[in-house]
């Protein structure tokens, strides 16, 4: 295990951000994303799925800590559970110009604050859109986008191939009980397993593997 630890400051502006990631699972990813770059140096990161950015602080933290890149993928419309009528909705992330969900400015507000802005790219657009084009080998990947089948396994196939030798993948809102949420993270989680996936550690949902 990693022996440096998360600045304060910036551990402080992660917990404080919006978002879902609790505390003890975005802890056990700041581990993983610095045992990615001792197994695999000099690669980038990549998150899908970014919100607000309270999950890119951790990994922007460990970014900025192994003089690495995180590139946060999002389209920041958010998800199907996002919008409104859904129990994760947020009024005040809708843009009242076009009457849409803009998760954007409280990103870069996120990540500005949390002076992690010479660590983490965003990358704004469609996960498979981006997918088509992306030719660059990773150290870490985190896959926390939408949880719906299709998004889920489409984000499992797209990225997966191309984290290197070694390297990690960490899957969130991982429930092997159906009573504690959907499957879809849960399906890729076995996936990644049948594909040779060695798993790491389970932190609450977060489920951290080695390939």
């Amino acid at each position: 295990m990693p022996t440096r630890s998360m600045p304060d400051k910036i551990r402080e502006a992660a917990v404080a951000a919006r978002g879902f990631m609790p505390t003890n699972e975005g802890d056990a990813l700041w581990v993983a994303a610095q045992e990615a770059s001792a197994d695999v140096p000099g690669l980038a990161y990549l998150e899908i799925g970014s919100y607000c950015g309270k999950s890119t602080v951790w990994l922007g933290a460990a970014a900025q800590a192994n003089a690495t890149v995180l590139f946060a993928l999002d389209h920041h419309r958010g998800s199907e559970e996002n919008q409104a009528g859904w129990e994760h909705h947020d009024a005040d992330l809708v843009d009242p110009r076009i009457g849409r969900l803009d998760t954007l400015p409280t990103f870069r507000d996120t990540i500005y604050h949390a002076g992690l802005d010479d660590s983490v790219v965003a990358v704004v657009g469609d996960s498979p859109t981006v997918g088509r084009f992306w030719k660059t080998p990773l150290a870490f990947l985190f896959i926390d986008g939408g949880h719906g089948s299709e998004p889920a396994h489409r984000d499992y196939e797209t990225w997966t191939p191309h984290i290197a030798a070694g390297g990690t993948l960490c899957i969130h809102d991982v429930f092997p009980d159906p009573a504690d949420g959907g499957r879809p993270p849960y399906e890729i989680y076995l996936r990644a397993l049948d594909d040779g996936f060695v798993e790491r550690r389970a932190v609450g949902s977060l489920r951290v593997l080695t390939r």
